[in-house]
């Protein structure tokens, strides 16, 4: 290494300060076993872990003293408040989301459109709404609709899946305080990531050469379905009768400017309540048609915002409100929900460290080690029953941020959160009574079970996500900008482009296609140019580099006061070691004014200092 290197290593990762507590480390134990809370803890290799006995656990876990107990109590009350909060902060933002992007969710959605432009709609809708269960359950009614091809919901579910992981990735970010904890949770959240990229960019041009999943659902298709009931699970139960009470989203109006019904969000303004009485059956009763019912006149109309059956209409509701209203009340819902996530993650995460400080790493890995069919099984059942992929990921994550789940353990239980979330687009299969509504449904779940058959049973398979995971959370030390550049570029850069490609092709007139050939060959060929530069060039060293400068001018700025403040003080103890007169020098200096000097008129005569010089 380097002497710049050295120095730039000894900037981003500072020595403690003399005087500063110094953690206790597993070397300091006869043992040699390490415990969480020590300075060291997270350096621990998981091949270095020793295993545990469940005896050990179970002393660990119910061994307690009456004292402990109470303590215990406490802790669970309190990550069980910030866990409700919480979840109830996810849900206000994903209604948020609907409410601000609903209209643009349902413009993308429309006719059939080509594979890579289906891809790109249906991530994008997610990103919007927040929500894959949603946009799943909207591609699911478009197809039963016959307002969208099987086909092109099959690819559309395809990018739901990978949209789907923007939350838990954005709450992956609420750790930005905490170097290490940041780097673990968003390792944990990128692995989610990473799988649904890679199981696309497998499964896509499959798809498209073969139709696999078409055809496999195809022959398993039943000759009908039966009409079924709209089932919810019981923490969206516990979650939005609070959340309804502070914003509700219309749904309806992604489905009705999808399928094509009105044009756009315009012919649901303004809001309008009989009587001005803001309640359901006076604003949000929809108007039969059939019976000549008119708006206005003999039922209401809502916008993004509507009212709730049980609990009436919402706080941010607004009789007479215009879109730019509605936008403003989602916008503000937006930004308390993520303060509410971040305060709720920053205490949750503190509850789970205070319970956990002082345990050893054995037992806590042992309790939380199972086998991978059953992490699946588990990551499944709890999203069934919470009917969110994002809620169970992003739940998981700041676990994972502390060091309660390992990154190994992290992955099937992602993968099984993948499989429940396909349970909602099954159940609105059910609902629509559609048999291409079913396939499609089915292509969702077999598109996930085929995910996992490539990228789990085989170990080198599997090291694949693992290691892109934590290659991005290593990322993240050398700067905190790198999670906010990763979301930018994979859910937002990446998606427009593609989409903005498929457009031209789409036109279907040689101007657009020849224009489009070359957007392709230009950005094909300065993705080799990158690959080149990174892998041949020293590309990744000199990235690196640069962001390893950053971080260490970051670190330098932030004690630089500190450090002036300690260097004076040291200064000062030298001189008064010394004798010198440093203070009585400094009036002297500030009581003498310097002269201001002109360089025009030199003060000492140049041929006299010729001339003594000669003479020496």
């Amino acid at each position: 290494m380097s002497t710049e290197a050295k120095v730039i290593h000894s900037l981003v990762n500072p020595a403690p300060k003399p005087g500063a507590d110094v953690l206790p480390s597993h070397k300091d134990r006869a043992t040699g076993s390490t415990h969480y809370g020590d300075g060291d803890w997270d350096q621990e290799q998981p091949s270095e872990i020793q295993d545990a006995t469940w005896g050990e656990v179970f002393q660990a876990c119910c061994v307690h003293s009456s004292e402990e107990w109470g303590l215990i109590l406490i802790g669970v009350c309190a990550a069980l408040f910030f866990l409700y909060f919480f979840l109830f902060s996810l849900e206000l933002l994903g209604t948020s989301a609907k409410v601000l992007g609903g209209c643009s969710a349902g413009g993308l959605f429309g006719d059939d459109t080509n594979p890579v432009g289906a891809l790109v709609i249906g991530m994008l809708a997610t990103v919007l709404v927040q929500s894959s269960s949603t946009t799943t359950s909207i591609i699911v009614s478009l197809v039963g609709a016959d307002a969208v091809s099987v086909r092109t919901g099959i690819y559309m579910v395809m990018g739901a899946n990978i949209g789907t992981s923007v939350t838990n990735t954005i709450v992956a970010m609420g750790q930005l305080g905490d170097g290490a904890q940041l780097e673990r949770a968003f390792a944990g959240a990128t692995v989610h990531d990473l799988f649904n990229l890679l199981t696309v960019g497998v499964l896509f041009p499959v798809e498209v050469i073969t139709g696999y999943l078409y055809y496999l659902t195809e022959a398993m298709l039943p000759s009908s379905v039966a009409d079924g009931d709209k089932w919810e699970g019981p923490i969206k139960k516990i979650v939005s009768p609070l959340a309804s009470r502070v914003l509700k989203a219309n749904k309806d109006i992604i489905k009705d400017i999808a399928l094509g019904k009105v044009e756009n969000c315009d012919a649901y303004y303004p809001t309008i309540c009989l009587d001005g009485i803001e309640d359901y059956s006076n604003c949000a009763s929809k108007c039969d048609k059939d019976e000549g019912e008119v708006v206005g006149v003999d039922c209401g109309r809502v916008g993004t915002i509507t009212c709730d059956k049980k609990v009436g209409c919402p706080a941010f509701f607004q009789d007479g409100a215009t879109q730019s209203d509605d936008n403003v009340s989602g916008g503000v819902c937006l930004f308390l929900s993520l303060v509410l996530l971040t305060l709720c993650l920053v205490g949750l995460v503190n509850v789970l460290q205070r319970g956990l400080n002082g345990m050893s790493t054995r037992i806590i890995y042992k309790a939380t080690n199972v086998n991978g069919i059953i992490a699946m099984g588990i990551g499944a059942g709890v999203t069934v029953l919470v009917q969110s992929s994002s809620i169970t990921t992003s739940v998981l994550t700041p676990l994972v941020g502390v060091g309660a789940i390992q990154l190994e353990q992290m992955f099937p239980l992602t993968l099984g959160a993948n499989i429940g979330t396909t349970v909602t687009g099954l159940l609105a299969s059910l609902v629509s009574d559609s048999v291409s509504a079913l396939q499609v449904a089915l292509a969702h779940l077999f598109f996930n079970i085929t995910g996992i058959i490539i990228w789990y049973p085989l170990p080198f398979m599997r090291k694949i996500p693992l290691e892109g995971a934590r290659a991005l959370g290593k990322a993240t030390r050398r700067s905190k900008l790198v999670p906010v550049i990763y979301i930018i570029s994979v859910f937002f850069c990446a998606p427009l482009i593609l989409l903005g490609l498929s457009a031209m092709f789409e036109q279907k007139t040689v101007g657009f296609t020849v224009l489009g050939s070359f957007m392709v060959i230009f950005i094909a060929a300065l993705i080799l140019r990158f690959v080149y530069w990174w892998k041949k060039q020293d590309g990744r060293a000199s990235c690196f580099a640069w962001l390893d400068k950053r971080e260490a001018l970051k670190n330098t700025n932030a004690t630089l006061p500190e450090d002036m403040i300690a260097l004076k003080n040291r200064v000062n103890q030298l001189c008064e070691h010394t004798g010198l007169p440093i203070e009585e020098e400094e009036e002297e200096v500030t009581a003498d004014p310097i002269k201001e000097v002109d360089v025009s008129k030199p003060e000492f005569d140049e041929s006299k200092f010729h001339t003594e010089d000669e003479e020496a």
